[in-house]
């Protein structure tokens, strides 16, 4: 199939695009670094040429609530008529577990709009709820790190490998569309402080970590808000498995 994967020289992107070929599949890049502009629509119609699915795995930075329903908004509507001029029979959209119960993020706020309008959209759709990213609790204290010191909050969530995440919207990417799929999670719940730290150790960082509900993340993201719901699927990738490769 010939495939488009939005967000292309992204995390995800990158690795999704890896996933695609080795299936043997004709992948189309999306990204403003390589001339299609999300925000504009600019290069996106020559780009969904012939393309039968399209996966979206764009991120945005951290912005105010506003700016981040407005950049996934404006990006998510661009994409979405593009691909029902073209033809795409199948969206899919990489989301969040837990963004529905959580209101006070930014970024959820977004992605909710972006669920939104694929729902609501032209084109047949998939979304595809992710938990967090096994490399996710050493990225919180790089956003917070001062003088050797960082914040995190003590959230309980189910990582999983990029890797597994990026298989997973290959896979789906080439089926029928399914509306909203059910969770996609690590093997196991961890601590973030605790993989905050151990990760660290691994890559031979010295961080202070300082447990607080009064940094990036509130309260409302407590206890089971981020755990993938019953009946998720399991990605086969543990974090401590992960953790091995970073030493």
């Amino acid at each position: 199939m010939r495939i488009a994967v939005a967000g292309a020289t992204g995390n995800i992107g990158t690795l999704t695009v890896a996933a695609l070929e080795r299936g043997g599949h004709d992948v189309v890049r999306i990204s403003r670094s390589l001339g299609v502009d999300l925000s504009t629509g600019d290069g996106l119609d020559d780009a969904l040429t012939g393309v039968e699915a399209v996966i979206d795995a764009t991120n945005a930075p951290a912005t105010e609530r506003a700016e981040s329903v407005e950049y996934f908004g404006t990006a998510t509507r661009h994409l979405l008529a593009a691909e029902a001029r073209a033809g795409v029979r199948h969206h899919v959209l990489l989301s969040i577990v837990g963004i529905d119960r959580i209101e006070g993020n930014a970024h959820y706020a977004g992605k909710r709009e972006q669920e939104r309008l694929v729902a609501a959209g032209p084109v047949p759709w998939t979304v595809v709820p992710a938990t967090q990213f096994h490399d996710f609790a050493a990225m919180v204290t790089s956003w917070t790190e001062q003088d050797g010191v960082a914040t995190i909050a003590p959230l309980l969530v189910q990582p999983i490998a990029p890797a597994d995440v990026a298989d997973i919207l290959a896979e789906i990417a080439v089926g029928e569309p399914q509306g909203r799929y059910v969770d996609v999670a690590g093997p196991e719940p961890q601590d973030l402080v605790d993989m905050a730290r151990r990760t660290n150790d691994a890559r031979g960082r010295v961080v202070k970590l300082v447990p607080t509900w009064s940094s990036v993340f509130g309260p409302e993201m407590a206890g089971d808000a981020l755990l993938p719901r019953e009946g998720a699927r399991i990605a086969p990738t543990a974090f401590d498995e992960w953790l091995a490769k970073q030493r």
